[in-house]
């Protein structure tokens, strides 16, 4: 299993966009084939910084994803609205113990 985080800082009045994107798009999203899981987390001090959580069976499944006609779409909205440079980390789940 893959977990894909992504931060996001919007500018201040696109963060209403954002959301409105997000909501539009994730059911699409969860349902892109090796998606397990999705969420929208939001910082409790900066209010236009964003990560998005999810889970991916493999790295294939997010690669596939992440090379989609629907991604790069979804993509170029989002971008347009960033105030600084966007941060991506793709990690294994290890167990403790």
């Amino acid at each position: 299993m893959i977990v894909r985080i992504v931060q996001m800082t919007f500018r201040e009045d696109c963060v209403e966009e954002f959301n409105r994107i997000f909501e539009e798009r994730k059911e699409q999203i969860r349902s892109f084939p090796g998606c397990m899981h999705l969420e929208l987390w939001q910082d409790s001090k900066k209010e236009n910084v964003f990560l998005t959580y999810s889970n991916w069976n493999s790295e294939t499944d997010l690669d596939h994803y992440r090379f989609s006609d629907f991604f790069k779409d979804t993509w170029g909205k989002t971008k347009a609205l960033f105030a600084d440079k966007p941060q991506a980390w793709s990690v294994k789940l290890k167990s403790v113990g």
